[in-house]
């Protein structure tokens, strides 16, 4: 079995550099790290991993290489491997199958690759490992226990695997734990997607008109960093409870269709395809702005687009230019991938930080439980949340009231 497929191992050095500036800045996996080097709870237990190739997946995954852990990594998105950080995993030794800007067709022999060492545990972004497992590899889900999923369209996957009766082992659905979508989805997304946007145009964000296509938790960050930089802010929903709450929360609520020929700069966080057409883009400014903050590439219609243009040109590094047929431009930030792991580094460490603490104890959940769960989407544990919330007040130095005896009883009590 070939150890590892990356660009260039002479880069690691860099690579090093940045996941030691990370680990830094993640108090809840060095805690992690210094327990698992004693404990060794994954002793022998074989983990394939599939989650956007950069600093802090990287040291996620030493830390479970720490707690005995035989790994093997890939990227989970062509664009978000960065291939100083797959060098450095490699020297550290890890089987590493990932390098940025692979075809569709590499990006695919790399997930079988990642899997070829028969895994125990799964840790996914976005479903492709377990794809992979009940597609074209159906041979290795006997090895497989269980795993875990780390994103909302990954779990929108899964609970359709499960709706059809084919998912053929335990996955928990990290995403949906209160200490990932409360803080990753909201803060982490809504950070690092602005950060992606103003570093790939260098242009403002006050007032200018944005429109946020959808209203779920990702969204939901992006629209509150938009408005407190000054933004005039659009959502498009097709919920009508949460377009509700985006109207109350004092944003303008209205179609995609109605938003199009008024926004200056769209984000599309909803999980669905086709949410911004080619129809919508005639319509628009002549250079707006394009960009994808959902797991796939396919939120906006870009092979319509492609189809569509007249023309077509790299108007700044990460974005491209089309002209469409009524002679204006629309401009698409990293080919309409995620802008924020595409086009950047991702989420801050510190939102990765309890992410990827839900993710080490979910893991931990299944190698210790995988015997006893039925065949399906698993929630994460109260237990795991309240772990992960406490040690992340501790590592900030800071305390919270508990309950007494006498409001415990209160609060369990029917009488007043």
């Amino acid at each position: 079995m070939k150890k590892y497929e990356i660009r260039d191992i002479a880069l690691a050095p860099s690579g090093h550099q940045k996941i030691e500036w990370v680990k830094n800045n993640m108090p809840l996996l060095r805690g992690f790290e210094e327990e698992f080097v004693k404990t060794k709870p994954f002793e022998g237990i074989k983990i394939s991993l599939s989650v956007h190739l950069e600093a802090k997946t990287a040291y996620l995954c030493k830390v479970l290489a720490a707690g005995g852990a035989q790994m093997s990594v890939t990227g989970s998105n062509i664009l978000s491997t960065q291939d100083d950080i797959a060098a450095a995993l490699v020297e550290d030794g890890l089987m590493v199958y990932a390098y940025h800007g692979a075809t569709a067709e590499e990006y695919e022999r790399h997930i079988e690759m990642c899997l070829e060492h028969k895994p125990n545990i799964i840790i996914d972004d976005g479903g492709d490992l377990v794809g992979m497992v009940h597609g074209k590899r159906p041979d290795l889900a006997e090895e497989v226990w269980g795993g875990c999923e780390e994103t909302t369209t990954g779990v929108i996957r899964l609970k359709a695997m499960e709706r059809e009766g084919i998912l053929q082992f335990p996955m928990v659905a990290v995403n949906d734990a209160q200490c990932k979508h409360l803080f990753d989805n909201r803060y982490g997304t809504g950070q690092s997607v602005w950060t992606s946007i103003m570093a790939n145009t260098n242009l403002i964000v006050a007032g200018k008109t944005v429109v946020v296509a959808g209203y779920g938790w990702c969204s939901r960050g992006i629209a509150m960093r938009a408005a407190a930089m000054g933004a005039n802010v659009i959502v498009t929903e097709i919920n009508p409870v949460k377009a509700i709450e985006a109207r109350m929360d004092g944003y303008s609520v209205m179609t995609m269709a109605k938003a199009a020929p008024l926004g200056d700069i769209f984000v599309s966080a909803t999980g669905c395809n086709h949410t911004i057409t080619v129809e919508h883009m005639l319509t628009m400014k002549d250079r707006a702005i394009l960009t994808n903050a959902g797991h796939f590439d396919c939120e906006i219609d870009m092979a319509g687009l492609e189809a569509a243009a007249v023309e077509k040109m790299e108007t700044r590094k990460n974005i491209m230019g089309y002209k469409l047929s009524n002679g204006k431009m629309v401009n698409v930030i990293a080919e309409g991938r995620l802008v924020n792991i595409a086009a950047a580094d991702g989420h801050p460490a510190e939102i990765m930080d309890m992410s990827f603490a839900v993710q080490t104890l979910s893991a931990l959940y299944i190698k210790e439980n995988h015997k006893n769960l039925k065949n399906g989407v698993v929630d994460v544990s109260a237990e795991i949340d309240d772990v992960v919330s406490t040690r992340k007040l501790a590592a900030w130095g800071i305390e919270i009231d508990k309950l007494t005896p006498e409001q415990e009883k209160y609060l369990n009590s029917w009488r007043v």
